[in-house]
């Protein structure tokens, strides 16, 4: 691989029980193994992106997470305080019920209002699909309208809800949005050989909270 695994890893702590000293040490090891990313809550934007002013990490924040069932409205207000805030990187969850019944405009119309929001403060969105909820034809609607609406990235999982990325359904997500945009793989990437698979199946960054485990070779043994 000509590209240093670290770059590819949004390192990861999303859970609810958080505290200030696990986010900074997670900061710490983010810009000491040079992460492309921290990914956390909106609560923690602030923290983090003063944590890693000048080492070359990203902040990045997830919006309507973990259900993706509040309102555009409110995930809009979201992504823009975090933003405001210092965020990067948006990672918003679509609203799954429209996937699963197959409403690709509902789909079209949510993430394209975050999206617009987010390249309007500057940031990057990528688009968590939930592939353990969804079917593969729904898996390719979700993409299909995340590229319709203008996100940057697609994303397997939010870690939460059952499952996570399969080099399956990264292989099939990048087919359907094509080589430009980027597919994140996300959930139960645990080790060096399950970030290879991801990444041999078109993925170009992985969410994990495992990412030293990972660069270093070894095996962690849970999520976030």
């Amino acid at each position: 691989m000509s590209t240093p695994i670290a770059s590819y890893i949004d390192h990861t702590l999303l859970k609810p029980e958080a505290s200030r000293d696990d986010i900074l040490r997670v900061c710490s090891e983010a810009a000491e193994y040079q992460f492309k990313s921290v990914c956390v809550n909106p609560l923690w934007v602030g923290t983090v992106r003063n944590a890693l002013k000048g080492s070359g990490v990203l902040t990045c924040s997830v919006i309507g997470f973990p259900l993706g069932a509040t309102t555009t409205e409110v995930k809009v207000f979201e992504a823009q305080g975090a933003l405001q805030d210092g965020a990067d990187e948006i990672d918003m969850v679509i609203d799954i019920a429209a996937a699963r019944r197959g409403d690709k405009a509902t789909l079209v119309r949510d993430i394209a209002a975050v999206a617009e929001a987010v390249h309007t403060g500057g940031g990057i969105l990528k688009v968590i699909i939930e592939t353990s909820l969804l079917n593969d034809e729904q898996k390719v609607l979700a993409c299909e309208a995340s590229v319709e609406a203008g996100a940057d990235f697609v994303k397997t999982s939010t870690g939460f809800n059952g499952g996570g990325a399969t080099a399956e359904d990264v292989a099939l997500m990048r087919r359907t949005v094509g080589p430009d945009l980027g597919v994140k793989a996300s959930g139960g990437v645990r080790s060096l050989e399950d970030a290879q698979a991801m990444i041999d199946a078109g993925a170009t960054r992985i969410g994990a909270s495992s990412g030293i485990a990972i660069v270093n070779g070894s095996k962690a043994t849970s999520d976030y």
